[in-house]
């Protein structure tokens, strides 16, 4: 019998996650940090969408023709079902690799995204899939993948094949793939109570398999648990696209574009000795013991001018995506906790206070009087957008273009709120991405949309939707029990919503 799955898990649908990385949009201020041309993007395409979530928020916030697949197909019914609902441009189907790679009606694509799928798949697929990109990708045209990597899972990786085999051997094929996961996740750590000698050589490998407990058993069940699962050395991962005539642009992790929360100045002065820039990479991700990374490939790299670079730096419009007055100037490096420089960080997130998109060149002559030059925006530019408090924007006949779209989606999706707090992401036609917006907020909105203007009529309005399921919130690992209870506490998160949250989604037009 042929084995439709290949050995990756599908008793146990993927979870319901929004990935930006695969925002086309978000590609561009990385590339012209990095000094590389950016390219339009008319047709894009997601490979293994999952459930569907990245892929029908961006086609139907941006102007693109949006395509992709996914080998499952109840997670392809379902993405093509909220895709109905938006009536965006996009085509998913739920096909293996190398029967869509070899499909005779897809456009040749401007950009081709892949988050998580590389590592938990066969070399026969890869091959495929290094196919497709070579034949489907212009010139030009970019390639966003992530992938485990080494070294960071080199010391994990005789465990997570324990628990796998515990799985396979021991697990009860009876008691599903959950229980089978909770069984061997107990199986390790049982194991190292005997205290072997593998984890006094590996200390920290306790501490990564208590961090499992408290994770989604969906997302260990695809992360940990297919047959196929190969974390990649980068220069593995070079020789693989070299066929396709890739070539490494940066980094999607906009933290790693600033090294100084990254790297001591010594390994930034080591790194920068050595003269190969592709083997700079694997040194570098030896010196930040890299588990995961997320990479911008490019087939055909053009370098800008500084004169370009400087002109279409500018012209990079961004806005601010969280209420100012909750930003606290922190970020965790792999240096550790870095604390931000106020007298620069402070003028900038005034200058977007507002929540109105503006360009890199107007925040520059707004801060100016700061004495903040142009240099010093930039990193603190990168650094906000990494800690997620700010977004690239687009241009507003393109948002006006989209809206029409994404209120079609969210509607969808806010609608399905009511039942279900799986989807926390609704689409903005400003950023062409999604935005993290939980099941009350969304909530929220719905009443919004239904002529309920007050935060008190708001929580009534949920409080009824979550009695007649007979559901109630829990607070502080405690249920409230009683109605007014219940009502008191969504009164309070409605309030907070209308002062901080609603703000900002009215100015990324999600309503």
């Amino acid at each position: 019998m042929n084995d439709w799955t290949a050995g990756y898990v599908a008793d146990v649908g993927y979870t319901y996650g929004y990935y930006l990385e695969l925002n086309p949009l978000r590609i561009k201020l990385a590339f012209l940090n990095a000094g590389i041309q950016f390219p339009k993007v008319g047709h894009a395409c997601e490979l293994g969408f999952g459930q569907g979530i990245s892929a029908n928020i961006h086609a139907s916030a941006s102007v693109s023709s949006w395509f992709g697949t996914d080998f499952n197909p109840s997670q392809a019914a379902f993405a093509q079902e909220v895709a109905a609902a938006s009536g965006a441009d996009s085509k998913l189907y739920d096909q293996a690799f190398d029967e869509f790679a070899h499909r005779d009606d897809l456009p040749d694509f401007d950009y081709i995204g892949l988050h998580g799928i590389w590592s938990w798949i066969s070399d026969d697929n890869k091959h495929i899939i290094v196919d497709f990109i070579k034949r489907k990708l212009k010139v030009g045209g970019v390639l966003y993948i992530s992938y485990n990597t080494q070294p960071g899972w080199a010391a994990f990786a005789p465990i997570r094949h324990l628990m796998t085999e515990h799985a396979e051997i021991l697990g009860s094929e009876g008691r599903g793939i959950i229980n089978r996961i909770d069984g061997a996740i107990d199986f390790a750590d049982k194991l190292l109570a005997t205290n072997p000698m593998f984890s006094k050589a590996n200390p920290l490998v306790a501490e990564r398999i208590s961090k499992l407990k408290q994770q989604n058993k969906h997302y260990l069940a695809h992360e940990y648990f297919n047959r196929d699962w190969h974390p990649m050395h980068f220069a593995t991962m070079y020789h693989w696209l070299e066929p396709a005539k890739l070539q490494y642009a940066c980094s999607a992790n906009y933290a790693d574009h600033v090294e100084i929360l990254n790297l001591t100045s010594e390994q930034q002065s080591f790194l920068n000795e050595i003269p190969d820039r592709m083997f700079q990479q694997s040194v570098r991700d030896f010196m930040v013991n890299q588990q995961f990374r997320k990479d911008y490939w490019v087939k055909g790299l053009r370098k800008l001018t500084s004169l370009e670079q400087s002109e279409q730096l500018r012209q990079q419009k961004l806005i601010l995506i969280s209420h100012r007055a909750d930003i606290v100037l922190k970020i965790n490096g792999n240096l550790g906790e870095a604390e931000l420089t106020a007298a620069i960080y402070n003028p900038i997130l005034d200058a977007l206070a507002d929540y109105k998109a503006k360009t890199l060149g107007q925040i520059e002559q707004i801060v100016a009087a700061h004495n903040i030059n142009f240099s010093q925006l930039l990193q603190a530019i990168l650094v906000i957008t990494a800690m997620g408090h700010i977004s690239a924007a687009q241009d507003e006949n393109i948002s006006a273009k989209a809206k029409k779209l994404t209120d079609k989606l969210n509607a969808d999706l806010m609608m399905r709120a009511r039942s279900s707090s799986e989807i926390s992401y609704l689409a903005s036609p400003v950023t062409g991405g999604g935005i993290a917006i939980g099941r009350f907020p969304q909530l929220f909105l719905l009443a919004l949309s239904q002529g309920k203007k007050q935060p008190e009529e708001w929580a009534k309005f949920v409080w009824q939707i979550l009695t007649a399921q007979g559901q109630k919130i829990v607070k502080n690992g405690q249920t409230l029990e009683s109605a007014e209870d219940n009502l008191s506490e969504l009164i309070e998160q409605a309030q907070t919503f209308a002062l901080k949250q609603l703000p900002i989604i009215k100015a990324l037009q999600i309503v």
